[in-house]
Parts: structure tokens; sequence; C-alpha cells
């Protein structure tokens, strides 16, 4: 593939020649053909005098006319669209006319996405809970807002935008903005701050809200909202304990959109409407810490945002880094770090299992000449970058020192686009003339952003909770099943969050004795799993039923995979039953007839995981 321009290895857009400032949507939602019909206005600056032509990125999109727009009057321009690059996209080049000067520079484009664009993903009503009306929504990062709209979409361009979206009478609209009017069928948006193109976002379905605090709301179905409502109920306090560590909160809404199951991810940080999965829905907000990061993602990522991704651990290590100060904040020092270690198993399984084949993706800072993003996804960037940051806060003297140091970064790059050596230059720059400065000089800078595997450094971690989860994962590893129904040890009361890395621990051991039938139904009896609604203990139980090959429950299995398909959960159980030959040929028929219920970017994943790309 090579680097597609010399700012975003991802983007054909040139940001250094010119820069969208503003987009202007308008959107006819089409549920039958599933497509977007309709127009973008960007108006953008030139940076460059005589710029010949606009390149943007597109995928799949059906390009009708381009028009530009100036004083007052309409020219056509000629356009055109490459070969497609596959799982990046075109690129569409507008010519513009001779000597076009440095300024402004409007350009309407019309135009209609493909029905099966990789950014959206378009439900029949017997996909929703109420079974009587269709529901579409979208994932534009990383780089699918070009099959959503022709657009600059790299996250080196931030631009504001507003939006007129028709629709049916009897749905509800929302976006990565505010509502600005509401007529039947036609909702006006406007987002104000400037964002990029991969926050674009838009969600249709029969939809209703419950108030979550001054400026919150959750939305979902009818059937669940009072669940998501109660689960969700502590959002105002993470979004107030996140305000006090990071700064003001310039979104003015926060409020969460419960996803149907097909969402591939825990979370999305869209500004304004935070997407969530429906996995978090446990009953006892024991997993309610993943809107503690989409909340955090406000200043970290949208705010101070990735140049490219190949530094995406700017978003993610960042907001990972916060989402624990606020669990901190709210549940005490040992809780976070916990939950800090915890983090490191699960790092430590991907990097056995999902990067096994590519230790070059184990980096803190990537290369992705010759690799989309989505194919570089993984929990690196979030669990190596928190874990830098920590040793760096460690360093310096702590969360006293290091707080008003994060603040004034978050400040300094607000609104902007940045790669690591901004952070790096920042950080220098705070404690130049303070007696920290000769610590800075301790950091081997090359060995944190370069190496491959774990981090380079663990820091000293409160480890009191995670020693109990240790504990129990060794017995139940070391022990046969005899042994372990006459010991007192397995019952002593637990937190679910260690019930949960105490399951991650064992499926990390590399052997364990007498993994069999009666050891997985001990393990279910004495920590009651048979009866747990939490996604997180439910798909670590699947890994160790698989792990002890009990065929005669490949049928449960099959449905926790059929059940939900965020790719945190679908990618590992469909990685597990490829390697179990008697289970990988129903594994690859049963991925094979769901997924056209999946989005682009989970069934292309597991495509690969299975083999079958």
């Amino acid at each position: 593939m090579g680097r597609l321009s010399s700012v975003d290895p991802s983007s054909y857009s040139e940001p250094e020649k010119i820069t969208t400032e503003h987009t202007a949507i308008h959107w006819n939602v089409d549920f039958e053909t599933t497509k977007l019909r309709g127009s973008v206005l960007h108006k953008f600056k030139v940076l460059t005098s005589n710029l010949e032509s606009i390149l943007l990125d597109v995928r799949d999109i059906e390009v009708k006319n381009a028009t530009l727009l100036a004083g007052g009057s309409e020219q056509p321009i000629n356009y055109f669209i490459s070969d497609p690059v596959p799982d990046v996209g075109q690129k569409l080049t507008l010519e513009l006319p001779a000597g076009t000067a440095k300024g402004s520079l409007n350009v309407r484009i019309d135009y209609e996405t493909a029905s099966n664009a990789s950014g959206l993903q378009w439900l029949n009503p017997n996909q929703t809970l109420g079974k009587q009306h269709p529901y579409m929504f979208s994932q534009c990062q990383a780089i699918h807002a070009r099959s959503v709209m022709p657009c600059q979409d790299t996250p080196a361009v931030k631009f504001t935008y507003d939006a007129v979206v028709e629709h049916p009478k009897e749905l509800t609209a929302l976006m990565s903005a505010l509502i600005d009017k509401n007529e039947p069928g036609k909702t006006y948006f406007k987002q104000e701050v400037p964002i990029p193109a991969y926050l674009v976002a838009i969600a249709i379905g029969k939809l209703v809200s419950r108030r979550l605090g001054e400026n919150s709301n959750v939305w979902a179905e009818e059937a669940i909202v009072d669940a998501c409502a109660e689960e969700f109920s502590e959002t105002s306090t993470m979004l107030k304990t996140a305000s006090d560590l990071c700064g003001p909160y310039v979104w003015k809404q926060y409020d969460l959109l419960v996803m149907p199951p097909s969402f591939p991810f825990g979370g999305m940080e869209n500004p304004c409407l935070t997407f969530v999965t429906p996995t978090l829905l446990a009953g006892d907000k024991s997993l309610a810490n993943v809107v503690a990061h989409e909340i955090a993602h406000s200043w970290t990522g949208n705010l101070v945002t990735n140049k490219n991704f190949e530094h995406f651990w700017l978003n993610e290590g960042f907001t990972v880094f916060v989402e624990s100060k606020i669990v901190g904040r709210m549940q005490g020092a040992k809780e976070l770090d916990f939950r800090m270690l915890s983090n490191l198993t699960e790092l430590q399984e991907c990097l056995r299992t999902q990067l096994a084949g590519t230790p070059e993706l184990t980096r803190l800072v990537v290369d992705l000449s010759n690799c989309g993003p989505d194919d570089a996804f993984s929990s690196v960037p979030y669990i190596k970058g928190s874990t830098f940051l920590r040793y760096l806060e460690d360093l310096l003297g702590g969360p006293t020192v290091f707080e008003p140091f994060l603040r004034d970064y978050l400040k300094k790059f607000a609104y902007k686009s940045i790669v690591t050596d901004d952070f790096k230059g920042a950080l220098y720059d705070y404690f130049k003339d303070t007696d920290k400065k000769d610590k800075l000089g301790l950091v081997d800078w090359e060995l944190w952003l370069k190496c491959e595997g774990m981090p380079p450094i663990i820091p000293k971690f409160d480890e009191s909770l995670a020693n109990v989860t240790k504990n129990l994962a060794s017995q139940w590893s070391t022990k046969t099943v005899d042994e372990l129904a006459k010991s007192t040890d397995i019952n002593q009361p637990i937190s679910i969050h260690q019930l949960i890395e105490f399951l991650g621990k064992l499926i990390e051991c590399k052997d364990i004795v007498e993994l069999n039938e009666r050891k997985i139904e001990l393990l279910e009896n004495t920590y009651n799993l048979k009866k747990s609604k939490n996604a997180e203990v439910r798909f670590r139980l699947n890994r160790l039923i698989i792990r002890a090959r009990l065929i005669q429950r490949l049928d449960e299995i099959i449905e926790f995979a059929n059940s939900n398909f965020r790719m945190k959960f679908c990618r590992p159980i469909y990685r597990d039953l490829a390697a179990w030959p008697e289970a990988k040929p129903r594994a690859v028929d049963n991925f094979l007839n769901v997924k056209d219920q999946m989005m682009a970017v989970c069934s292309h994943t597991i495509e690969k995981d299975l083999g079958l790309k």
C-alpha cells in the first residue's frame, strides 16, 4: 500500500495544502435501499497558492456532481475516483480552476453511499429489541467516515459541522452534535467544536430517553431504557470527576446511546453522544467503567487528538490513564492499581494470541505504511500507553506533580492534532525549570516507544487485590478437582472485578491440571457463574470451556458468540474455536451465517482470525 500522504499513511488528503473548516451535511436516510443520499458542502481553507486539485478520501461512494460555489454562482468541476486499495478506500480528485488562490473555498458534492458502506450498519426490524422498526447506526473510527461521506478522513484535520437529516417520521435521529431543531421526519444538528471526521456519527431508530443528570440523558430502545438509566446512574459523578481532573467540559451535552448487540466496540466516544455496547448491562453497574473511559475521551482524543493512527496511544493510553484516575477518585487508590494490573493481564493475552505473528504491532508507536488501522487495532496503545504514563507520573513525583502537568498539556493542545514528539516536548517544557528536570533524563524514550512486547518497566502498583486473584488462579490451575473441593481458600468472598481478573489469569496459565467437565462444573458452582449476567464473566467462562474441549457445550459457546458482535469478545472466541479441530467447521459455518449482521470492521477481522482471508 505504501504511505498515502506525508501527514497520514491512511489518508489521501493533503492537510498541509488545504484543510476543512466546516462541513454542511444533508442526508436522506433510505432504509429501503440501505443508503444515505444527499450532499456535503465543505468549507475549505486553501493554504498554498495555485492549488490544482483537492484530494479527498472515499470508499464505495457514488459521486453524482461536484460543484464550486463562489460569489453566488455555481461552477461544476471535474472529478475522478482512483481504483480501490483493499480495506482502505479510494482517492477522489476534484480539479480546481487554474490560479486558485489561498483563502476560503466552498465545494458541494452530491453523492450516495453504497448499500453496504463499511461505516454504516442497517438492521431490519427483527434485529432490534422492539421488532417493529428498522435501525441504522455508524461507526467511523478509524477510517470509515470516507464510506459515509467524501472527506479529509484523517484526524490531522478538524472541522465543525451542521446537518439536516431526513428520516422516517416515527423514528428518532441522533448525531455526535447538539440537536438544533426537530420537525416531523427532519432533524437539524450542529457541532460547534471542531472534530476529526472519525467522530461524525449518526444513529436512527425507535429510541426513547431517560434523564441521567443536568446535561445528560441515556437513549435506548424502550424495552431496556430503564435498566440502562439504572446501570449508568453514576454518569454525572464521573463527568464531574473528569472535569476536576482535566478542565472544563466544552461539549455542553453528554448523552449515552445504548446500541444494538452488533455494535463492535465497548464504547465509541462520539462527542455529545457516546455509543455503548449493551454488553455493559450487568445489572450491578460493575462494567460502567467503560463510560468513565468514554467520558475521559472528551479531553483525551476528542479535544487533543492523535494526528494519525500511528500515534493512537495519545488517544487511548491517555484515556485509560484518566479513566483509571476517575475510578481511583470514586473507589480508592487500591482499586485504581488493581484495574491497571488487570489491564496488564489482558495485554499479555493480546500479545500471546492476536499479535503473536505481528510483533511490530506491539510497539507503542507503530508504522502503518503497509497496514490499515483496523488491522493494527489492539489493546497495546491502551495498556502499554497508560502504563508508560503511570511510569512517568511515579518517576516525576506522583499525582500531585503529574496531574497539574496533565491539565496544562490538555489546555496547550486543545482543538489540535498532535504526534508523540509534541507530547514529549510539552513534558520537557513544563518541567525544564524544576527539580524534576534530571528525572526526565532517566526516561529511555526509544525503548518505550519502539520496544516490542510488554512494557519495558512495570510501575510499582499496590498488589493486595491482585494477589488474591493470582493465588486463586494458581490453586485452580495446579490442584485436582478433589483437592479443590476440599479447599476452603476457594470460597473466600471476592469482588466481581476480582472474579473477572481471576478467570482471565486462569486462561493465561500455561497448564491447568484436570481441566475437564468436573472442574468447569466446580468453578461454575463455586462462583455462581451459570446465573451471571456479566458479559466479561461469561466470555472468560466460555473460553475455559473451549480450552477444556467440552464439545457437548459447543451450542452455548456459539450462542454467546451470536449474542453480541463486540470484537473484544467474539474475536478471541472465534480464534479459540479455530484452534480446536472438532469445533472449527461449526465455527466457520456459524460465522458465514451471521457475518452479514456484523459491522465490516468486525467481519473483516474475524475472517482473518479464521483463516478465511
